[in-house]
């Protein structure tokens, strides 16, 4: 089976911010970004998006202009929860708070948030009831947490070296599954 994991576009929040599950926007103008994006997507789809404003504004507008078979927000799609650390700039997190997490961002969690395993098991959870069920194209519009942990679960990859896959804005990845 054909998914297409879609990195939502750049955000208005200034380099160097943790924004996490923040309801943050996305840069406009995007037409052009995200026609490039749809022409890289199959004409006729599922979709699944997180609730996040920053992917349903490009979920809505890939469903707007594709066939799309059905169209689902799921809340285990939001990305990683930073907890305490949300909208904060990472250079204000107390390094005694950081450090540990970087060392070990799999395992530890986040003041009040979560850890990238918590992440992973939502996102498992996700694929086994939403996705098996399926055989037409998948478009998932996501976060780069929510795609690196989807080819963690694809690829048998260990969630330590996660950050190999990287993601950029705008992005789409295809992968079979």
């Amino acid at each position: 089976m054909e998914i297409y994991l879609v990195r939502h576009t750049e955000t208005i929040c200034e380099k160097g911010i943790c924004y996490g599950q923040s309801d943050v926007n996305i840069v406009e103008p995007f037409d052009e970004v995200f026609n490039k994006i749809i022409s890289e997507l199959p004409s006729e789809a599922h979709i699944f998006s997180s609730p996040l404003k920053r992917c349903v504004i490009l979920a809505k507008h890939i469903q707007e202009n594709i066939n799309t078979i059905s169209y689902q927000e799921d809340d285990r799609l939001k990305e990683m929860n930073f907890g305490d650390w949300e909208l904060k700039n990472w250079n204000e997190i107390p390094p005694e708070e950081l450090n540990p997490w970087m060392e070990d961002f799999v395992n530890i969690k986040v003041s009040n948030g979560e850890s990238f395993t918590e992440l992973h098991e939502r996102v498992g959870d996700f694929l086994a009831d939403e996705i098996s069920k399926i055989k037409e194209p998948i478009i998932i519009v996501a976060h780069a947490g929510i795609i690196r942990s989807i080819l963690c679960h694809q690829t048998s990859l260990p969630l330590k070296d996660a950050f190999n896959n990287k993601v950029d804005f705008g992005e789409v990845i295809r992968i079979e599954l």
